[in-house]
């Protein structure tokens, strides 16, 4: 098995909001584009957040994020794991990314919204005991996961939790 490593975030320094998600799957990582597989939901409900009315091309929908003060990101900056899912990654391999760098360039961060249990269980396991009294400040709420992995709920059920986002951006 191989060393996986993520992307840098999409943000910029109005950035309000930050969304969270563990490490980026195979499809996302042969593509280099986040939430690439096409059966996870991310894209499609942002799009639906934001009434855009027809898919965006990947450009388009990293400037939709900007343009609304929402950053991406992962947790995890590297680690190994066969496949795509969360459970397959090797705990003993977790090298988390360098959030007091993050925090210190995008203090406008109010709401850390987690993609799913296990971003939000990382992100307390290798983060917070280390992070900067700014982040401890900040207001969690894990929402389900979009990952296609994530059956128990659909797409429109997905869309309703998230609309939290929108509701707050557009405050």
């Amino acid at each position: 098995m191989s060393i996986k490593y993520s992307f840098a975030p999409i943000a910029s320094a109005s950035a309000r909001v930050l969304i969270l998600g563990s490490m980026p799957g195979e499809a996302s990582l042969a593509q280099q584009q986040y939430y690439a597989h096409p059966r996870n939901s991310f894209w499609y409900i942002i799009e639906q957040l934001f009434d855009v009315s027809s898919p965006l091309t990947y450009a388009h929908r990293k400037q939709l994020l900007l343009d609304n003060n929402i950053a991406v990101w992962d947790v995890l900056k590297a680690c190994v794991r066969e496949g795509s899912l969360d459970s397959s990654i090797q705990s003993d391999s977790i090298v988390a990314n360098d959030f007091e760098a993050f925090f210190s360039e995008h203090k406008k961060i109010s709401h850390v919204f987690f993609n799913g249990a296990r971003a939000e269980q990382e992100f307390t396991r290798q983060v917070m005991q280390q992070a900067p009294i700014q982040a401890r400040a900040l207001e969690y709420l894990r929402l389900p996961s979009t990952s296609p992995a994530h059956a128990a709920m659909s797409r429109e059920q997905k869309l309703e939790e998230w609309r939290i986002i929108a509701d707050l951006v557009d405050a």
